[in-house]
């Protein structure tokens, strides 16, 4: 799990690599409009996508380093007990919300997913599980007309890989209570 968190993360890196160096490529295009040159098109759209890809990537390696910001100024009085106890409690209670945040973006995907059951590309998927809507209007970027259901895609994956890495952190959690 841990490889797979490290993985999601520098892979998360690269996307923001990528879209910095976009920007980068976009302003000073713009910049030199006057010379044939123009801004990346669709810029926005990328680093939007982009971002929320990178976001959702970073969360399962954030979680399995424990760097989510905690508030602690009271818990080191406790026992150790009682500190192990809090943690389980602050890890059950992110654990729903990742759980929540993959399913309300597993929901969102599938409302996005448009497929024609005969199309090459994606009609199998329509056709082994249903998940697709068929004959749909499909639902795009302004400028790229890209499918938004890709993004909706990407981010369900970290999203549950998040949800599986919080749920792993619980019962590493209840474990210690338990010791």
């Amino acid at each position: 799990m841990r490889s797979l968190s490290m993985g999601a993360a520098l892979l998360g890196g690269l996307v923001l690599a990528g879209i910095a160096g976009m920007t980068v490529i976009s302003v000073i295009g713009r910049a030199l409009a006057g010379y044939g040159l123009g801004p990346v098109r669709g810029d926005f759209e990328l680093v939007q996508i982009g971002c929320a890809i990178a976001v959702f990537s970073f969360l399962p390696w954030c979680q399995i380093r424990r760097g989510h910001v905690t508030v602690d100024l009271l818990v080191e009085r406790f026992s150790p007990r009682v500190q192990a106890a809090l943690r389980l409690l602050g890890d059950i209670a992110l654990g729903a919300v990742a759980v929540l945040m993959a399913r309300q973006l597993w929901a969102g995907m599938i409302d996005k997913f448009c497929a024609d059951p005969s199309d090459p590309l994606f009609g199998w998927l329509w056709n082994m599980t249903g998940i697709a809507q068929p004959y749909c209007w499909v639902e795009a970027t302004y400028e790229l007309n890209l499918p938004v259901w890709w993004g909706y895609t990407a981010g369900s994956l970290g999203a549950g890989l998040f949800a599986v890495v919080t749920l792993h952190s619980v019962w590493q959690s209840l474990n210690e209570v338990l010791r």
